[in-house]
């Protein structure tokens, strides 16, 4: 379960083996939201990459932020292999993010 703040990191992407974008956050719900929503403008709004397509939790920040420069300097085939090692089909994960989110509640 998703802890309301705790750092993560993403990546969405516009569809399967489309554009990627990775991002850090303490608040995965609402930024995954806002990316969908198309509130936040610049890359991923231009290129419509709003598909959660995987994301890791970390106790810390700054660990988070950490893994996010790593991961941003992978080449595409590392990324997808990460990607494909928990969701193969490059499912979104937006609607279960949500609905466990409701659950907990």
């Amino acid at each position: 379960m998703l802890m309301e703040k705790q750092p993560c990191v993403y990546i969405l992407a516009s569809g399967r083996n489309g554009t990627l974008y990775v991002g850090v956050t303490s608040d995965l719900i609402g930024r995954v939201y806002q990316h969908r929503q198309k509130m936040i403008q610049g890359f991923t709004a231009r290129y419509g990459v709003d598909q959660l397509v995987w994301y890791e939790t970390h106790e810390q920040m700054e660990s988070a932020i950490m893994r996010e420069k790593q991961i941003k300097k992978w080449s595409r085939v590392f990324k997808k292999r990460l990607i494909e090692l928990d969701n193969p089909a490059w499912r979104d994960l937006w609607p279960d993010l949500v609905s466990s989110s409701v659950a907990a509640r």
